[in-house]
């Protein structure tokens, strides 16, 4: 697994972005949704023309459709592409930009999402997050790390799915997102949201708990691709995605990363 470069990731978003897969994942979001792209930030690879955006996250809330979002991305050809969890009421209140969860009453609210990472994992063989941050291998991981996210995320739906009805699973190329899609949800409190997380981590689960509390509002874009590692972010089936070898699955690569 490595980054993709620039002319592949233009490539990418030319002919195999699908924006018929992207509009099915927000088949029932009825709001404006707010867009996002990080043209260099972790792998330093970006066109040279946005060198002095490289960093940046720039925001995409204007469009007309999703022909438009794949001309954005054809443009940056950036190494990550993300969209706005929170919920907003009009153009207006989604230019105006971030809130606080709950501040705002129930015109408003945001996505309820848990993030799943790899190198979150103590491994055999490479040790503690903490030891990896100390070898500058933060980001790395190793196929039994996947592994291990893999189960947990899996894990999480079955814990979840006990009080909660509609849960989707994203392999972010990476690591892995469950998406809450319950409507109440959406509305929960700071205070609803950390409840529900420490009692997950009570019980034994990783996350990045800035995601699921509402910190960070924007998530991986399904069927975009994850520069970083040349793989898709592409949604999964439940029963199927508990044998599925993600690194390898033709569904998660890229026309380059095939041949």
């Amino acid at each position: 697994m490595r980054p993709a470069t620039v002319q592949e990731r233009y490539e990418f978003y030319q002919q195999e972005f699908s924006t018929s897969l992207v509009r099915e994942w927000f088949r029932d979001w009825a709001r404006p949704i707010v867009f996002a792209v990080v043209i260099g930030r972790h792998t330093k690879i970006f066109p040279a023309e946005y060198r002095s955006d490289r960093y940046r996250t720039i925001l995409i809330d204007e469009y007309e459709g999703l022909r438009d979002l794949r001309q954005y991305c054809m443009e940056f050809r950036p190494e990550s592409v993300y969209y706005d969890r929170n919920v907003y009421r009009n153009w207006k209140d989604a230019r105006r930009g971030q809130y606080k969860i709950g501040e705002l009453g129930k015109s408003f609210g945001q996505q309820l999402a848990f993030d799943i990472d790899p190198e979150n994992f103590e491994c055999p063989i490479h040790g503690t997050l903490e030891e990896k941050l100390s070898k500058r291998q933060g980001l790395s991981f190793c196929r039994l790390e996947l592994q291990f996210a893999q189960e947990h995320a899996l894990g999480l739906i079955d814990e979840l799915s006990d009080n909660l009805g509609e849960l989707r699973l994203v392999y972010s190329g990476r690591g892995f997102h469950v998406h809450v899609l319950d409507e109440d949800t959406f509305f929960w409190t700071r205070r609803q949201r950390l409840r529900l997380i420490r009692s997950l981590v009570r019980r034994g689960f990783l996350m990045d708990e800035w995601v699921a509390g509402g910190a960070m509002r924007l998530i991986r874009l399904p069927h975009s691709l994850n520069g970083l590692v040349s793989r898709l972010a592409i949604p999964l089936d439940l029963i199927e995605s508990r044998s599925l070898d993600l690194m390898n699955d033709p569904r998660c690569l890229p026309g380059f990363a095939r041949s």
